[in-house]
């Protein structure tokens, strides 16, 4: 029996939760996995709320829909945190934007893991990388694609922010490493 990840990426428009929600389909899609991702966005696309559910899986998918029993919840901003988390699976794990974040999760059975992703990118001068250095964290514990499948050339990057912007791949690489290296301070 193969392994499925049913995730939900959540946060404020222009945090790129829908980017990070792709990548992760493109890679897994790319690697032979079956995908689904679903957006849903709140009133306005920048500030105002938005998630998607993703699934990546070694079987079919019977529904594309992640609305409870979250598997992964990925949360980067505190109306996510509140809306999302009580969602989350018995045997889950909640990835939480702790820069921005400072409730704790308190679901037995649950791992959490606090990643200061604002307070990252900051050091790293560039605040829109957030979403790299979450998905960095993300794929440091629970390995659902390889990081190769990100950046190869014609890779989930490229499928996801364009061709033209590949010239970024070594920054968005950095950005991931540095997410990965916080996830294994948690660990």
């Amino acid at each position: 029996m193969g392994k499925t990840f049913r995730i939900s990426c959540s946060g404020f428009g222009g945090q790129g939760v829908m980017a990070l929600g792709k990548l992760l389909v493109y890679a897994g899609m790319d690697e032979g996995k079956e995908v689904s991702w679903v957006p849903s966005y709140g009133p306005e696309m920048r500030g105002g709320t938005a998630n998607c559910s993703v699934i990546v899986s070694d079987e079919p998918i019977a529904s594309p829909v992640v609305d409870s029993n979250i598997g992964v919840n990925v949360v980067m901003n505190l109306p996510s945190f509140q809306k999302f988390v009580p969602k989350t699976a018995k045997d889950g794990v909640v990835f939480v934007n702790s820069s921005i974040i400072s409730e704790k999760v308190d679901i037995p059975g649950v791992k959490a893991y606090y990643i200061p992703v604002n307070d990252i990118a900051n050091e790293l001068g560039n605040p829109r990388m957030v979403n790299i250095i979450m998905l960095g964290a993300i794929i440091e514990v629970l390995k659902i694609v390889d990081v190769e499948s990100i950046f190869k050339p014609g890779g989930a990057f490229e499928h996801v922010f364009g061709a033209s912007k590949a010239k970024l791949i070594p920054a968005n690489k950095v950005a991931m490493e540095k997410g990965a290296e916080a996830a294994r301070k948690c660990m």
